[in-house]
């Protein structure tokens, strides 16, 4: 009777074990996306606010090009020229909108590449130039997490547009490569002496084993096979390593709240399970009716704070 009682419990911690996994990995490729959801919501409306769009017409886009107004868009004209280099906002704060007609894609863009600014959508890498203006201006996104903004990033081929708008106009960088390196290898975010736009993401999907790296060259003329990269402003200083790579390692910060919210989540539900067994049955349901959505609300900020202390994969 013992080893059966043994078996029972060890059967029910493996079950429950594996659940969680589950849970945990259905989280990453389907929950992350209701995070990335708001706070695509909340960077829109600063946009909005700061450069009065809080979205861009992919339609009206496909065919947009240097001085030309994308026809009933109320966008205005792609920029002929590069812009002047400005600072780059604070990290976390909003730089704009990013468009790639072919993929659908319409994200607001954020500053920084830490975990928690790619949860919100793609991040421009601090150090590197800002989209519009000269120089290398590299930005990295999700492929199978949070709304994957980057998830068909492999279908990109040359002559494929990408739009950029931001308070300096709206620009149209032309893909020109794309190629597979090493998650270490930080050479795709040197500093370049014409305007140019790298999107980095992991590669293959599901893995962050390689990163899959784009690159396109700003396009400011409508004049066909005229060279359009001139240098304006000097480029930036390359992005140091240790601060911006292209992988990213465990972030030791973040590791005591998902510790604490995983220790709240095993006590939350011990709790309603003493509770559930000492009331009467007629009051049984309703604590289950009323713990159960709490706990699994916990459960959802515990895997927020767990993604947090994993190493970064784009």
């Amino acid at each position: 009777m013992k080893r059966a009682r043994i078996w029972w419990r060890l059967g029910t911690i493996l079950l429950g074990t594996g659940t969680l996994l589950v849970a945990f990995v259905a989280f990453q490729l389907w929950g992350t996306a209701l995070y990335t959801d708001h706070a695509q919501s909340n960077l829109r409306k600063q946009v909005g606010h700061e450069i009065g769009r809080s979205s861009l017409p992919l339609a009206a886009l496909k065919s947009a090009r240097p001085g030309v107004d994308p026809k009933g868009s109320g966008l205005p004209a792609v920029a002929t020229s590069v812009a002047p280099t400005t600072a780059a906002p604070a990290v976390g704060q909003p730089i704009g909108l990013i468009a790639i007609p072919k993929l659908g894609l319409d994200d607001a863009l954020v500053e920084g590449t830490g975990e928690a600014q790619l949860q919100g959508g793609p991040g421009h890498y601090q150090g590197t130039a800002l989209p519009g203006q000269a120089g290398n201006a590299a930005i990295a996104g999700h492929r199978t997490t949070f709304a994957a903004p980057f998830y068909d990033l492999n279908e990109l081929s040359k002559g494929d547009p990408i739009f950029v708008l931001t308070k300096q106009g709206l620009f149209r960088y032309d893909v020109s490569s794309s190629e597979i390196v090493s998650p270490n290898d930080n050479a795709v975010l040197d500093a370049a002496t014409t305007p140019e736009l790298t999107l980095t993401t992991c590669n293959p999907r599901y893995s962050a084993s390689q990163r899959l790296v784009v690159v396109a060259f700003l396009d400011t003329t409508t004049k066909p096979g005229t060279s359009v990269h001139p240098p304006v402003d000097p480029p930036r200083t390359p992005v140091q390593a240790s601060s911006n790579s292209v992988a990213g390692g465990f972030r030791g910060g973040d590791v005591l709240p998902a510790v604490l919210w995983g220790i709240a989540v095993l006590a939350g539900a011990l709790v309603l399970r003493l509770v559930g067994r000492r009331l009467p049955r007629v009051f049984r349901w309703a604590s289950y009716v009323v713990g159960v959505p709490l706990l699994l609300l916990a459960l959802f900020v515990c895997f927020e704070h767990v993604s947090l202390a994993l190493p970064a994969s784009f």
